[in-house]
Parts: structure tokens; sequence; C-alpha cells
């Protein structure tokens, strides 16, 4: 990054490795993601006061923001075929953006219900088109970069709580909280898109063989989408269950309960930070493979140990086993086209949807430590379809020349 102009006081500095100009970009769209949903729900209790919901509404509103984005996945493809990977990001980061705007001003529950309904399908189009944008500079660079990627969405998450606390200590209406948070989300939407990857449409004859093939996913798809929702069951279930283990099983305090999500959201950023590396040396099978292991392994003995640091422990193998798993899938789903990649990102979704009250379920008839046994075995069960996927070695680089480079279009 070199300075390249000056005006007045000013200097105007430019990116010029392409490699790291695009995956700054696609980086700010990653954290708008994040950043967008931690921002509202950080308000939960806000809205909740304001609407005069019960629990069970709460409950519900959360989940309606899930069953849009998994609904999603007949418009994105759609989306993603006719405007491609850059412009659909764009426009859902944009129109993520503008909704704060109409839940805060949202007059009743149903309203509420269906801005957030909204507001999942505009999540399912941008994860699947920043998704594609984050394969498609991989094997245009023949660089890994999909494992940072996802760990700026957990950074957009904490600076969304943290502007949260700044605004609250402030202001007390939802309205002024959004209206900053949507500034921050135009500034980053404005940084990603002069360097996001450009839309190419795909060769005449992949039309026609793509016309032609099957619309039914393929059993390679299926594994990925059996690794992608079970992996994300077990990252949402350690976020949603975690701190009630530590308190009513491991019998901690109430000061360290909080600590089981603490150790699996900090293990797994850091992971990431470091994930494309191991991913370079040991290839995305390994990684998926022995990730889902690690995180099965550590996880069951944790809970036959027993007690609080034994868990927290545990915790941490599940963190580190399974941050890579989602990064690693979706490039291999977007190596299988659109359409692929729009289904997994829908399954990943879905874990994350239904995977915690699943798992809340068998706690309320077995026990907790047996919820907790099933999101072992589900980590497991990653391991096990990350063996009947047939994984793509790493591309070379494509030279700078190459017009025909994979850009987002043709994932």
């Amino acid at each position: 990054m070199t300075p390249t102009t000056t005006k007045g006081n000013h200097s105007v500095f430019r990116v010029h490795d392409p490699f790291l100009r695009a995956q700054l970009a696609i980086a700010a769209l990653f954290c708008s993601l994040g950043f967008q949903y931690a921002t509202w729900a950080a308000q939960i209790p806000a809205l909740k006061a304001h609407l005069g919901l019960s629990a069970a509404e709460v409950g519900v509103l959360l989940m309606s923001t899930g069953v849009g984005a998994a609904a999603s996945f007949p418009l994105v493809t759609v989306l993603m075929n006719r405007l491609g990977a850059r412009r659909l990001a764009l426009l859902s980061a944009l129109c993520l953006a503008l909704l704060l705007f109409a839940l805060a001003a949202a007059p009743n529950y149903p309203a509420a219900l269906a801005v957030l309904g909204a507001d999942g399908v505009l999540v399912g189009c941008l994860n699947v088109a920043m998704n594609a944008q984050g394969a498609a500079l991989e094997a245009r660079h023949g660089r890994n970069a999909m494992a940072r990627l996802h760990a700026t969405f957990s950074g957009g998450s904490l600076a969304a709580a943290v502007l949260a606390s700044g605004m609250n200590a402030l202001s007390a209406t939802v309205t002024a909280h959004f209206a900053a948070a949507a500034a921050v989300l135009l500034l980053l939407l404005g940084h990603a898109r002069p360097g996001l990857l450009p839309d190419e449409p795909p060769p005449a004859a992949a039309v026609r063989a793509d016309r032609g093939r099957r619309r039914l996913p393929s059993r390679m798809t299926l594994w990925m989408c059996g690794a992608m929702a079970f992996g994300t069951v077990t990252e949402g279930a350690m976020n949603d269950w975690s701190a009630l283990y530590l308190k009513d099983v491991a019998r901690a305090s109430a000061e360290l309960a909080p600590m089981g999500i603490a150790v699996v959201s900090g293990v797994m950023v850091l992971a990431r930070l470091f994930a494309d590396g191991w991913r370079s040396r040991w290839g995305d099978a390994v990684i998926v493979r022995a990730g889902g292991a690690l995180a099965g392994a550590g996880l069951a003995l944790a809970l036959l140990a027993g007690g609080v640091l034994p868990a927290l422990l545990g915790f941490a193998c599940v963190g580190l086993g399974i941050a890579a798993v989602t990064p690693c899938v979706y490039v291999a789903a977007a190596g299988q086209g659109p359409q692929a990649l729009t289904l997994v990102a829908a399954m990943g979704t879905t874990g994350l949807l239904a995977g915690p009250p699943a798992i809340g379920f068998l706690a309320n008839a077995l026990g907790l430590v047996w919820g907790m046994a099933a999101v072992a075995a589900s980590a497991v069960v990653v391991t096990l379809c990350g063996l009947r996927i047939r994984w793509t070695p790493r591309p070379a680089a494509v030279p700078p020349a190459a017009p025909g480079a994979a850009a987002a279009g043709e994932v």
C-alpha cells in the first residue's frame, strides 16, 4: 500500500497488489454482515420492550431471520445467475443497511416479523455472494484467503457490540443507534465496491451444458451439505448451550459460566486467522477431517471427565477443530457451481437455525450431558462427510493477463 497522490494535507492511498485489494474489499462484506446482525441483535431487549413482546414472541422473532435465510435458496439461485456475485453482494449489503431503519420504525409485532424475515432473505443473498467472491479470489490467485475472510465476520460482530455499548451510553433511542450503524455499513460498502472481483459471464458452452444438466444436486453436493449442516450445528449449539452446561452440569460460578462462549468464540477467531496457512500446508481435506475429529473427541472426553477445566479445554477443541470447516466447504461448493454453493449455504443456515433447538429438545428429554454428546457426534459426522467429499487441489495462480480467470460470476 503506497501513496499515489496528495490533495492538501491528505495522502490518497492505493493498494497495488490485486490480491490484497480484492481481499480487503471482500473482507468488508464479511465484516458488514457480522456487524449488521450483531447491531439489531444487541437491541432485542429494547425492541421487546417497545413492542411489548413475550419471551416466546421474541423467540419467534429471532427464528424469522433464520427461516428467511433458509427459504431464500430458490431466489438466491436466480439472482446469482442474473446479477452475478459482485452486483448481488453490493445490492444485498445496501438493503441490509437500510433495513435497520425499517426495523427501528416497525410499529407492531407483525411488521417486525416481516422486516426480520426480509433481513434473513438478504442475509442469504449476501452470504452466498460474498463466499462466491472469496472462492473466486482463491481460484484466480491460487492463494488461500477464505478462513481470514470468515474471521472478519466475527470482527464485525465484535465492533457492532462495542458500538451498541457506546450508543446506549449516549442515547436511549434505537433509531440513533441504527442510524450510526447504517453509516458504518455504508462506509464498508463504499470501501468494498471498487475492489470486488468483476462478474464475467460463463462461456456459452458452459451455459448450454448447465441447461442440459439434471437440476437435482449431485451426490458430492449432498456430502458438502452434510458437512456444512453438521458443522454449523456444532458451532451454533456450542454458542447457545456452553454457558448453561458450565453452570448446571459443571457447577461453575455465575461469573465463570459465560467463559464457555468466550473460549469457543475466541479460539475460533484465532484459528481462522491462521487457518489459511494450515490449508496451504496440509490441504482442505485434512483440515476438515481432522478438525471434525478433534472437535468431537475433545468434547466427548470433556463430558466423560466432568468439571469446569475439562469442559473449557473441550470447548477450546471444538473452536479449534470446527473453525475452518465452513470456509473449506464453501470453497469446495463454489467449485461445483452457483447452485451447489447456494444450496450448501442454505444448509449451513438451516444447521444454525435447527441445531440449537434440537439440542434443547434432547437435553430436556435426556439431560444436557446427552445434548452436548449429540454436539460431539455432529462434529464426528463432519469428518465422515469430509471423507466422502472429493477435494480438489489448490490451483496455481492465473497470470494477470489471462482474461478468463475464474471470476465471481463463474464459480
